[in-house]
């Protein structure tokens, strides 16, 4: 039996603004298990950024219950959702947020320099390869395609070895054979290495190849 990895149990977030209050993921229960790759589907506002924010421990939930790796963080402050995620989850963003002036590999070396983890040139290297992109380690961001930029934003998620990784509209940049690479990629870390993977999309070519969809419609699960 597959160990649980994330659970949610009328998961709720709520934005209070001045005029209004906006309920962006509305009573959310989720089961998400060891090796699972869900794509999150739905219409822009749907909720698919809040509720991957939720489940990435990058944001508070305002009601209802949440579990990573077992631990319950409904109530948790932000000093302890960073040290539930720290290491231990991946994110891959719609924006490569790539630094510059920094080559491909000292790119991917970044988490291991934060993490104050020693330096590891070899397993840097390794990364980027798992992803294609070995022969592209010493380029420049500008140096490289939309789609070379995103695999290797995918290779530094990896370089803390987390256990889960959670992309939001990884695809949202790039053409249509980009796309399909990355989606690709995806698929590899997930068939071949057991990488829990949830990703949220509005390509439904793309997110129907997961292997379990979720789909929002204003905050709820719809199917």
């Amino acid at each position: 039996m597959q160990k649980t990895m994330i659970e949610t149990e009328g998961l709720t977030k709520v934005f209070t603004l001045p005029a209004e209050e906006i309920v962006a993921v509305d009573g959310v229960d989720l089961k998400i298990a060891e090796g699972d790759f869900v794509s999150l589907m739905g219409p822009s506002g749907s909720g698919k950024t809040t509720l991957l924010d939720l489940l990435g421990c990058l944001d508070s939930i305002s009601s209802g219950r949440l579990t990573v790796f077992g631990q319950d963080v409904s109530q948790v402050g932000e000093d302890d959702l960073v040290a539930v995620r720290r290491g231990r989850i991946g994110f891959v963003f719609q924006e490569f947020l790539l630094l510059p002036e920094l080559t491909a590999i000292e790119n991917v070396e970044l988490p291991i320099t934060f993490a104050r983890m020693p330096r590891d040139r070899g397993r840097a290297l390794g990364l980027l390869e798992k992803v294609g992109l070995g022969g592209r380690a010493n380029h420049l961001p500008k140096e490289l395609s939309g789609g070379e930029r995103q695999r290797v934003a995918i290779a530094r998620s990896l370089a803390a070895s987390p256990s889960l990784l959670l992309a939001d509209e990884p695809t949202g940049n790039l053409d249509t054979a980009n796309s399909r690479e990355i989606w690709s990629v995806f698929e590899r870390l997930n068939g071949q290495d057991g990488l829990t993977i949830i990703v949220a999309t509005h390509d439904e070519k793309l997110g129907s190849r997961a292997d379990r969809v979720v789909h929002l419609v204003d905050g709820r699960i719809t199917g």
